[in-house]
């Protein structure tokens, strides 16, 4: 499956997302992609990137609705483009079964034409966390914000 523009991407994955089906997701990238979600799992072609989702849009995504936001795009010549696109992810499971907070998302997509039109070549998910600079690990992970408040 492939987009007509590369600015058509996010409506394209955000209408898979909402399909609750994962191949339909993984429809979107070529066979060798790379997909890298917001904790770090690295997927490495089509299939995995797939499954991974498949699994997450029939259990603890499976009541969520993901709204498009900014979106950018970046031509890097006739046939290579760059998508940004923050996303907000309502409806999430928590581990308890309660429904989790709203949280936002940007999501970076390398695009690359073939002849039937645009399809990612990777993917990279990464979490807002409004008011932090970066992540530090003491004894787990967390985001912290060094700048005078």
């Amino acid at each position: 499956m492939t987009v007509a523009t590369p600015q058509d991407f996010p409506k394209a994955f955000v209408e898979a997302w909402h399909s609750r089906d994962g191949h339909r997701i993984g429809a979107l990238f070529a066979e060798d992609a790379n997909f890298v979600n917001v904790t770090g799992l690295w997927w490495r072609d089509r299939a995995a990137i797939s499954k991974a989702h498949d699994y997450a849009l029939k259990s603890f995504f499976s009541d969520t609705t993901l709204k498009p936001g900014v979106t950018t795009s970046r031509s890097l010549g006739p046939d290579h483009a760059v998508v940004h696109c923050r996303f907000t992810l309502s409806g999430q499971k928590a581990p308890n079964g309660e429904t989790a907070g709203a949280r936002q998302t940007i999501l970076t997509f390398v695009l690359h034409r073939i002849e039937t039109g645009w399809q990612a070549v990777a993917a990279q998910n990464t979490d807002v966390v409004p008011g932090k600079e970066t992540h530090v690990n003491t004894d787990s992970l967390s985001a912290v914000d060094y700048r005078d408040t």
